[in-house]
């Protein structure tokens, strides 16, 4: 469900009293946060499959990008959302490094990215 459908939902339930709006809203509220959730969790593991391969340590932002299948152009993608990792790599420091593990950059990128 995407956020134009939520919206639809919204405006016709303002017809109801204050209890089924409120319910409503918390319904909602929390079916947006797991569907957050899940779109971290995708990117998650699709960044951490796409690095199955790679030597760790990875002590530069070079070698992280090299490490990808297809360097910065390896993209994840949930629905309509994509990040290649060109994207996700401006979202690093360089006090991030080095990265010990796959699960260590997907962490870093996915607390760091608005998805």
């Amino acid at each position: 469900m995407n956020m134009r459908v939520i919206f639809l939902y919204k405006i016709c339930f303002v017809h109801f009293n204050d209890a089924q709006v409120y319910i409503y809203n918390i319904m909602m509220h929390n079916l947006v946060k797991t569907m957050t959730a899940s779109v971290k969790d995708q990117i998650h593991a699709q960044i951490t499959g796409a690095l199955k391969g790679a030597k760790f340590p990875i002590k530069t932002p070079g070698d992280l990008i090299a490490a990808f299948p297809n360097g910065a152009e390896t993209t994840c993608q949930v629905g309509d959302l994509k990040m290649t990792a060109g994207e996700a790599g401006k979202l690093l420091k360089a006090s991030d490094f080095p990265f010990k593990s796959a699960k260590a950059v997907a962490d870093v990128i996915v607390q760091r990215a608005v998805l």
